[in-house]
């Protein structure tokens, strides 16, 4: 049975996990890339959590490694961009 307070993180992750990546998406389009790569780089804290936690929970790895992979190239795009 999951607990109240692990079901509440698992709803703020999915939630920011959505929301985050859904706004990369926006701001991208919107032709604003540099805060597209920003907001998708935040969304991928939330990403990294629903992986690891699939691969854990389901053995879902191929989900972790591309997460892990997605992120350093917006790790990329942040350095692009910004510095």
């Amino acid at each position: 049975m999951i607990q109240p307070e692990q079901r509440s993180l698992n709803s703020f992750m999915q939630v920011g996990l959505v929301g985050f990546t859904m706004l990369g998406f926006l701001l991208t389009s919107l032709k604003l890339p540099e805060y597209g790569v920003v907001a998708n780089l935040i969304s991928e804290v939330f990403w990294l959590y629903s992986t690891y936690k699939a691969w854990k929970e389901a053995d879902q790895i191929g989900m972790f490694i591309n997460t892990l992979i997605v992120t350093a190239i917006l790790i990329f795009g942040v350095i692009n961009y910004w510095l």
